[in-house]
């Protein structure tokens, strides 16, 4: 059996220790104190930011609302059932944020802007912030130019403007869902990009929205964000956020956008 020199020995491990690197991930971790009604706090996240998104075991992900002196407030959004009292969470350092761009029109997605609608993924590489301050009196424009919903009636009496903010109120099944639908599809052809944000409503009453909304050609410059009633409450509270957030994603461009809030009862609730 030959022997090997020692010189050829480190020549080898020179050779294999030249290519060795070291790369050290840091993160900051804390430890479940409570959990429970979508509501997890949270011990050791010592410079945990306001709303920023904490990672949770099981693929679960929750925002920082209170930060407290000796713990972190966070919502969830997902089932409370698969985080327990003890659980290890790390901070992302990234505050809640959501995809946005013209590849979410034509889509179905829930608040965090992950698609549920079966066509895939939706590959975008912007992101605008949930929260963000809102611009002054002086930086927005004066409502100048209408909108029209489409219905003669609403048309003629009630002036609706681009820019203004619109209530509409009515007892159950008198039709306010069709007025905002009817206004959606009136906006073909007019440069106007619409999102409908559907809160704490069954599956099956939203899915019925889509289906008009595609017969109608108007899936095409409109995006659906959904926070059905079996959701978790935290992603019924995010989803007036989110659509807000996807609006500005177009106002801030130069365009024009319609957001729907279907319905904000819910949502207080």
């Amino acid at each position: 059996m030959a022997e090997v020199k020692s010189d050829e020995i480190s020549a080898i491990l020179r050779k294999q220790l030249s290519g060795f690197e070291t790369e050290v991930d840091v993160y900051e971790v804390g430890t479940v104190l409570y959990v429970g009604d979508g509501v997890a706090r949270v011990y050791g996240l010592a410079k945990c930011e306001a709303g920023e998104l904490i990672e949770f075991p099981n693929g679960v992900f929750g925002i920082a609302l209170n930060l407290e002196e000796d713990n972190v407030g966070c919502i969830l959004f997902g089932e409370s059932s698969l985080i327990k009292e003890g659980d290890q969470v790390k901070r992302t350092k990234r505050i809640a944020s959501m995809p946005v761009g013209e590849q979410m029109l034509g889509r179905v997605i829930n608040p965090l802007g992950q698609p549920i609608d079966g066509k895939g993924e939706i590959h975008t590489d912007k992101f605008l912030p949930l929260e963000r301050k809102a611009l002054g009196v002086i930086q927005r424009q004066p409502v100048k130019e209408p909108l029209q919903t489409g219905l003669k009636a609403i048309d003629a009496m009630i002036p609706i403007g681009r820019g203004q903010r619109e209530l509409i109120i009515g007892d159950r099944q008198t039709g306010k869902t069709a007025v905002a639908v009817d206004t959606i599809i009136n906006q073909k052809g007019k440069d106007v990009f619409c999102i409908y944000v559907a809160i704490g409503q069954k599956g099956s009453t939203v899915a019925q929205v889509v289906k008009s909304l595609e017969e109608a050609g108007a899936m095409e410059f409109t995006t659906v964000i959904v926070a059905t009633a079996s959701d978790p409450a935290p992603l019924q509270y995010i989803a007036p956020f989110s659509g807000a957030t996807l609006g500005e994603y177009f106002r801030d461009s130069g365009r024009h956008a319609l957001v729907v809030y279907d319905d904000l009862s819910k949502q207080a609730a």
